[in-house]
């Protein structure tokens, strides 16, 4: 299949690139450095650089292609910058405006399958009590955009179209900054993640969101949770860590914190026990590290 990829030199691209030309497919790896276009190049697939706010280059990239995956994203630099609005005004930008103009190409061009990033956290907190896709998502103020590229994705599959929208837990691997930053915090005694220590977290490590982008070429239309097996507490979650640290369980920040932090900590506290059932049964995909706790020491590596 002759796929075209956005955000190919990603956490998540960089490492589907390999998977997809494994697999026999023809990529086309969107990348706007230079030096991460050679890199994809050598992985086997063909580069270019599209500006992705340019509804004509859109169209002209998208097009002889079969498959377009959308994993365009402008994350802020550190932990600290999450909590600040205007950090999340690229990202915003090409969820709405991205997400559209792919979809207005693909339907134009007749590209019939397209695969859209999303972000399962905007779930509502539902306690103890396991959410599935048919949850209505709840965004805060700073992740508003995550509904309108899910809204672009479903538009194309009015269309008649195969559109598929991958909504991912909280990333972990050997390359997440933000999990860089964690440890430290750890190692001082303390993990600033808001909420209560009940609340459930779900994850899912970077190789694992790759495999399960790589099976979604063959799924029907419709909304998957990309996640691993085991949710677990934000108590669980931080003493594993720290375990797999040979460190201390570090402190919680107290409750009355927590608005602190504004929408994105509004969100973080959320109890989120998110279930996979629907992408393992529709794909065959299962994660390789059923939760953190067996993940941990491949990111720390």
């Amino acid at each position: 299949m002759r796929v075209l990829v956005t955000g190919a030199s990603g956490v998540i691209g960089r490492r589907l690139i390999p998977i997809l030309v494994r697999d026999g497919h023809a990529v086309t790896a969107v990348a706007r450095s230079p030096a991460s276009r050679a890199q994809l190049v050598r992985g086997g697939a063909a580069a270019t650089n599209v500006d992705l706010f340019d509804a004509a280059a859109v169209a002209a990239a998208v097009t002889d292609h079969e498959a377009v995956i959308n994993l365009a994203t402008h994350i802020p630099d550190s932990s600290t910058q999450m909590f600040l609005p205007w950090s999340w005004r690229e990202n915003d930008r090409l969820r709405r405006v991205t997400s559209a103009l792919l979809v207005d190409a693909c339907i134009a061009r007749g590209v019939p399958r397209l695969i859209q990033e999303s972000f399962a956290p905007v779930y509502p907190d539902r306690g103890d009590q396991w959410i599935d896709e048919s949850t209505p998502i709840a965004p805060v103020r700073y992740n508003r955009s995550v509904a309108d590229a899910e809204a672009s994705a479903d538009r194309f599959t009015r269309t008649g179209n195969t559109g598929v929208v991958l909504r991912f837990g909280s990333f972990y691997g050997p390359d997440a900054l933000q999990l860089r930053e964690l440890v430290t915090w750890i190692e001082r005694g303390w993990a600033p993640i808001p909420g209560p220590p009940g609340a459930y977290l779900s994850s899912v490590s970077h190789d694992d969101a790759a495999s399960a982008v790589a099976a979604s070429i063959a799924l029907p239309s419709g909304i998957y949770n990309v996640v691993d097996d085991t949710p677990l507490t934000h108590r669980e979650f931080v003493d594993s860590l720290a375990a797999a640290l040979d460190a201390s369980p570090p402190r919680l920040p107290p409750s009355w914190l927590t608005p602190l932090f504004g929408s994105v900590g509004e969100m973080l506290a959320r109890s989120v026990r998110i279930s996979n059932q629907k992408l393992r049964g529709a794909s065959g995909w299962a994660p390789r590290y059923a939760s953190v706790r067996q993940g941990w020491n491949h990111a720390l590596a």
